[in-house]
């Protein structure tokens, strides 16, 4: 039978001992507490000393608790999914050793929030036909590829491909830019992470403090608005700040 290891979701400020339900990830309902150096704390529970399996119900267990310790405190630093110590004394060393490191990140992300916004082009062939008029290029290539024999058309047609993916590449830079200028009114930074498929025009995170979420909820509607045509937004938050204070703990750390 393996051991169990403190399973481990944040970092908060606090010198009291807390207690967030039965909870943990996995399905034994383990304990969610808190165990302190000082006063700082990391919010666990117990799991055995094996790996975590990655998958959805984990993963959505991992932020759930997140979000539940926001309710009460106003600065939460994520820890990375699937950070497992072997004992309590292990992360009362940890804190101990990088203590001023959570102290001034808890202080940077104090009263701030994560705000997530993915937009979806929702006419795709009127996307490529905006990139075939308005690229030379690729329109002289596709005129040419109507004059030549059948085993120089497959190899026109790659070609092409390539060049309206570049396009689409491009144009999908420049519309995710005037959207970001706009949001960026009321956040405080972002972040563009990796989108999937040609549909999906950007994938950003925002760092919003808490008081002007509001503020993001409105430019959000006027953004909805210019774009109803073109674009869909999907929008979600408040979430935790995994784009800008997800803490890494190596293994080896555990070591020292």
């Amino acid at each position: 039978m393996l051991k169990d290891g403190k399973y481990i979701y944040c970092i908060i400020e606090t010198e009291m001992d807390r207690y967030f339900g039965p909870t943990g990830v996995g399905d034994r309902h383990d304990e969610v507490t808190t165990i302190g150096f000082k006063d700082l704390s990391m919010v666990v529970s117990n799991h055995p000393l094996t790996k975590l399996v990655i998958n959805k119900e984990n993963m959505i267990a991992h932020e759930r608790i997140i979000e539940i310790v926001m309710e009460e405190f106003a600065s939460v630093l994520p820890v990375r999914f699937g950070t497992i110590a072997a004992s309590a004394d292990e992360i009362r060393n940890l804190l101990d050793r990088r203590y001023r490191e959570f102290k001034n990140c808890l202080k940077d992300m104090e009263h701030k929030i994560e705000l997530g916004v993915k937009g979806i082009w929702k006419n795709m062939p009127e996307i490529y036909d905006e990139i075939i008029q308005s690229n030379n290029e690729i329109r002289e290539a596709k005129l040419l590829l109507q004059k030549k024999n059948n085993s120089e058309t497959v190899q026109g047609k790659i070609e092409i491909g390539k060049k309206v993916k570049e396009a689409l590449n491009e144009k999908k830079k420049e519309e995710t830019q005037a959207i970001i200028e706009f949001l960026r009114k009321s956040a405080l930074d972002y972040k563009l992470n990796q989108t999937i498929g040609d549909e999906m025009v950007m994938n950003a995170a925002f760092l919003v403090d808490q008081g002007r979420e509001k503020e993001f909820d409105n430019l959000m509607d006027d953004l909805s608005e210019t774009y109803k045509k073109r674009v869909r937004f999907i929008y979600s938050g408040p979430l935790p700040v995994f784009n800008f204070a997800d803490i890494v703990i190596y293994p080896e750390e555990w070591e020292k």
